[in-house]
């Protein structure tokens, strides 16, 4: 059976991620004779510290009193003080009685000058046998050389810990994409622009909260070993706690347990955390991922639509001091108000269906094959449907950003129905370069209809359905209380920094991704 556009995705990458394995090993396997051999080396000289004494293992601190940075940008009040930095030695030049090395520090790098006759003969030396990668301290003067480049002038120095690996040869870094992934900590070292990513990353974390803060939003935390899968429509990761003599799950989604907190009388909460879903993988999906997901009471999903907009307008200032962005040579203006298009007309708009005019399941499934669609699963419904020709036709279209809203009842059990449209929900998605961002709902609240919605969800799962919700009863009950009308709002982390950083892949923006094992 051909794969649909998803796994598609997924399996080009499972290609993907066997070969550059493979690769990985073949050039590994080329230079394990000269790694050996520089290790060798390098192990030898640490023996010879050890043996004199000067175990670079044993220092436990040292008093940083500035970063490269900061001297870069206040050289001239720094001209000629002394300072103390620390770092890695990233790169050597000349080998006479001066001699010049790069220092990279966790915000910059900056040159360090050194002469045999301001640290002494036997000092110098042993300064000429440290190797790029080892870590020092550095106590210096700020000067800037004939050339004009800021640098210290070196008066003393600590070895603080002996690289016993080679980094990767300068002129070709580590460019391989499945090393950079495997391990993480030579990719920060030798490509400092990927730590912007993850500053950057931080930054939108730190605003998002800012943001929800402001609005008397409280952050909480909820479980992440879940009884009951709940709250969308996954494959869990099942575990079990041998104490209890319990299968559990690590959750899909933190809505559920939000929701509860709705009924017990928190009006605004949010919760930043990792989900985890047993799926596969692709540029856009990595089984654990980042969500915010925030309900507020006595709201509907319209409000949610103008908090998402001010959400990553704020997050698209903060990170790129515009809301103007390139993604993928796309340019995309994240400026309030997004476009609103009901599923239907978007179906409509793209794909030349008018759902709206088909009642019944198989006039939609006839009207779906006249438009092209694919490998038509027998037991869809009229929503099903809906949904697979919008995700056909229509996704791919939507690279401004775009509200989707009214979703068929079918795919949202734990939404409110339209008022009039019973066949209709209260939700949206937001999609953005053809991709979702953000899923929303008007929040059921009676709990009736939420267990009516569960048996739904119950009989599409007997009928083989694996990502079909399962009847939280406690929920149920939790209704039974009341709870309030409320807007609830889940936004992507890791798609909106791979957006707001112009990250092609998930891979780009997570520091351990998961691969898939080397033999």
């Amino acid at each position: 059976m051909e794969l649909d556009n998803r796994d598609q995705s997924i399996q080009r990458n499972k290609e993907s991620n066997n070969d550059s394995g493979k690769d990985h090993q073949d050039q590994n396997s080329r230079q394990e004779p000269d790694l050996q051999e520089q290790t060798r080396i390098r192990l030898e000289k640490l023996t010879q510290l050890q043996t004199s004494g000067q175990d670079p293992f044993n220092q436990v601190q040292y008093p940083v009193s500035h970063y490269s940075q900061d001297i870069l940008d206040r050289f001239d009040e720094l001209e000629n003080q002394e300072v103390f930095v620390a770092g890695r030695l990233m790169s050597k030049r000349g080998m006479g009685k001066v001699s010049f090395c790069d220092l990279a520090d966790s915000r910059g790098r900056i040159q360090l000058f050194t002469k045999i006759d301001a640290l002494g003969a036997d000092i110098y030396k042993q300064w000429q046998q440290l190797d790029i990668g080892d870590l020092v301290g550095v106590r210096g003067t700020v000067f800037r050389t004939k050339r004009g480049e800021i640098s210290i002038k070196t008066v003393d120095y600590t070895l603080l810990a002996k690289a016993l690996k080679p980094l990767p040869e300068k002129y070709h870094g580590l460019k391989d994409t499945d090393t950079r992934y495997r391990q993480r900590y030579l990719d920060l070292i030798v490509n400092p622009e990927v730590k912007q990513t993850f500053y950057k990353r931080s930054l939108i974390l730190k605003t998002l909260r800012q943001e929800l803060d402001n609005r008397s939003f409280i952050e909480v935390e909820t479980p992440i070993l879940n009884s009951i899968p709940g709250g969308a429509a996954a494959r869990p990761f099942i575990t079990h706690h041998n104490a209890l003599d319990l299968d559990l799950y690590l959750r899909i989604a933190p809505e559920l347990y939000l929701k509860r907190l709705i009924v017990g009388g928190f009006d605004r909460v949010y919760e930043i955390g990792r989900q985890f879903r047993n799926e596969g993988l692709s540029i856009k999906h990595n089984p654990e991922f980042t969500l915010l997901e925030l309900y507020q009471a006595y709201t509907d999903y319209k409000g949610m639509m103008e908090l998402t907009e001010q959400l990553i307008q704020a997050a698209a200032l903060a990170v790129n001091q515009d809301t103007n962005i390139t993604y993928q040579e796309q340019t995309i203006n994240l400026a309030p108000p997004y476009l609103r298009l009901s599923m239907s007309d978007a179906i409509k708009q793209y794909a030349g269906v008018d759902f709206d005019l088909i009642e019944n399941t198989e006039d939609a499934r006839k009207a779906a094959a006249q438009a092209g669609l694919a490998d038509i699963d027998p037991k869809w419904s009229r929503g099903d449907l809906m949904n697979a020709c919008f995700e056909a036709f229509c996704e791919p279209e939507l690279i401004q950003p775009t509200f989707i809203y009214d979703y068929p009842l079918e795919l949202s059990p734990l939404t409110k129905k339209k008022p009039g449209k019973p066949h209709l929900t209260e939700r949206f998605e937001l999609f953005i370069f053809g991709r979702e961002f953000a899923n929303a709902y008007s929040e059921l609240n009676d709990p009736q209809d939420q267990r009516e919605r569960f048996a739904m969800q119950a009989d599409k799962r007997a009928a083989g359905d694996e990502e079909a919700n399962l009847t939280d009863e406690d929920f149920c009950q939790a209704l039974e209380y009341g709870m309030p009308p409320t807007g609830g709002l889940g936004i992507g982390i890791d798609r909106l920094v791979m957006l707001l950083t112009n990250s092609a892949s998930i891979r780009d923006v997570l520091l351990f991704p998961t691969m898939k094992p080397l033999r």
